[in-house]
C-alpha cells in the first residue's frame, strides 16, 4: 500500500474517519464506580432483531453508526446469535439506554465491538457503570486481550474515555464509506455536527 502525505479528496456522498485502535494486555487495576438508582446491566440471550436494531440506533445514529444497519436479517441473526457474542443492555428503569457487545470469538482474546449510551445518559457516568462490567466480564475469564476501535466520527471525547480505562492505542486506519444519511439508512438530519457532502 502506498501511503502519502498531504490532503486526498473524499468523493461527495461518502464519509471519511480516523480509525484508531487500543488494546489492553493485561487486566487494569480496579477502579471502583459507584451504581446508579435505577440503572441495571442485563444479559440479553439472541437478542430480537428489532429490539437491537433500535438500540443500536439509539445509541450510534448521533455518531452516524452504520455498519449493522447494513446487514440483512440473515447477516445480522449470524452475528449477534453466534455462541461467541455476548450482548448485554443498560437499562434505565427497565428501558434499554445502553450496549455492551463482546466477542469472544478469538479467544483468548476478546473485542469490545459496540459500546455505549443513548444521549439521555452520556455524561452521567453510566459509561463508567458499563466500562467496568466490561472489564471485570472479560479479565475474569482469563482473557490475554482485550481491544477495540474508535473513530473520529465518534463521540469526541470517546478516545480519552478508552485510553482513561487503560486501552493503548496501536493503530490507526482511514475507514471511507457511504454516508447512511444519503443511502437512506439514517434521517438526513441524523448528525448535524457531520456535514452531508
Amino acid at each position: 500500500m502506498v501511503i502519502t502525505d498531504g490532503y486526498s479528496e473524499v468523493p461527495g456522498g461518502r464519509l471519511a474517519a480516523v480509525v484508531t485502535y487500543l488494546e489492553m494486555l493485561e487486566r487494569p487495576p480496579h477502579r471502583p464506580v459507584a451504581g446508579m438508582p435505577g440503572l441495571t446491566i442485563r444479559r440479553v440471550e439472541k437478542p430480537e432483531l428489532d429490539w437491537y436494531r433500535r438500540l443500536f440506533r439509539a445509541i450510534g445514529e448521533p455518531w452516524l453508526w452504520f455498519s449493522r444497519l447494513r446487514l440483512s436479517d440473515d447477516e445480522l441473526r449470524a452475528i449477534i446469535h453466534d455462541p461467541g457474542i455476548e450482548i448485554s443492555a443498560l437499562e434505565k428503569d427497565g428501558a434499554a439506554e445502553g450496549l455492551i457487545e463482546l466477542d469472544f470469538r478469538e479467544w483468548p482474546e476478546a473485542e469490545l465491538a459496540f459500546f455505549g449510551v443513548t444521549t439521555a445518559l452520556v455524561g452521567s457516568g453510566a459509561g463508567s457503570l458499563l466500562m467496568a462490567h466490561a472489564l471485570e466480564d472479560v479479565w475474569s475469564r482469563g482473557a490475554r486481550r482485550f481491544w477495540l476501535h474508535t473513530c473520529t466520527l465518534d463521540h469526541p471525547k470517546a478516545l480519552m474515555f478508552y485510553r482513561k480505562w487503560g486501552f493503548i492505542p496501536y493503530k490507526r486506519e482511514i475507514e471511507v464509506a457511504p454516508d447512511p444519511r444519503l443511502t437512506g439508512e439514517m434521517r438526513l438530519d441524523a448528525a448535524p455536527q457531520i456535514p452531508v457532502i
